[in-house]
């Protein structure tokens, strides 16, 4: 596998071991995403979601045995692709140091992988203009909002120029209207980053909105339902929401997440 190929789950299987009986979180589950793609992750609650993120991240891993199957991640193995910064993550919460300043908190994973600041500090500098926090560099998390610290933690996953993003949620506890803003902002910063994306959501819109093509899971045992393509040319503007073309490709998926 070629660092070209972007991400790639092969016939991946993982089980969690539940009160009597074992749940089978994701069964022989593929999924190839290439290079600068936007993949976006939907279905129900339990379906293998998050299991796939954090497997794809190094944080759980495949079940063992001949058929555990593999990741692959720019041709690493997940855990190598942490260590060498080839990877970013956001999660739902986003989990910022609150005694760090905003350009602190950026620079975490610098401080992690013990790559000198100063060597990254137009970089951090560059990220704190895009994410539109200019002139906060120097606040604390307390002092900003729920969309600007999930601006943030979007800019933190981006300082060591992730070839791969994974996204888990980041959106989920704001509101509506701050969500969709978010989405637009998150578009505009895909745009210019280019990195290979894997976004975990439950928002028929979200998804559509942000991704290449949007993967429905189905649950118990998780399984890849359909793929279903996204034909909305870029960028998209804040008015594809109310199209037919839009409201199409959410029917369509929302009958696939009940099985149509």
């Amino acid at each position: 596998m070629t660092e070209a190929s972007g991400m790639r789950l092969d016939n991946v299987s993982r089980s969690f071991q539940g009160r009597g009986a074992a749940v089978q979180a994701l069964d022989h589950v593929s999924l190839d995403c290439p290079a600068g793609s936007f993949t976006a992750l939907i279905g129900p609650s339990g379906c293998g979601k998050s299991t796939m993120l954090r497997i794809a991240l190094g944080l759980d891993a495949p079940d063992g045995g001949p058929d555990a199957g593999t990741v692959s991640v720019t041709g690493l193995l997940p855990s190598q692709a942490a260590r060498a910064g080839i990877t970013g993550v956001a999660f739902q919460d986003a989990a910022l140091m609150p005694w760090r300043s905003v350009e602190d908190n950026i620079a975490l994973p610098l401080d992690v992988l013990g790559i000198p600041r100063r060597d990254k500090a137009e970089k951090i500098s560059g990220l704190i203009r895009l994410v539109g926090l200019a002139g906060f560099e120097k606040s604390l998390p307390g002092e900003l909002s729920g969309g600007m610290r999930q601006r943030v933690a979007i800019a933190r996953s981006l300082v060591t120029d992730p070839k791969v993003l994974f996204l888990d949620e980041p959106f989920g506890a704001l509101d509506q209207i701050l969500r969709r803003q978010m989405n637009i902002e998150l578009q505009r910063i895909w745009m210019e980053s280019r990195a290979t994306t894997l976004l975990v959501t439950h928002g028929i819109d979200e998804a559509v909105f942000l991704a290449d093509r949007v993967v429905v899971m189905q649950s118990r045992p998780g399984r890849i339902g359909r793929i279903i393509d996204i034909p909305l040319a870029r960028p998209r503007r804040p008015d594809i929401f109310t199209s037919a073309e839009f409201h199409h490709l959410e029917d369509d998926i929302a009958g696939a997440l009940d099985g149509h």
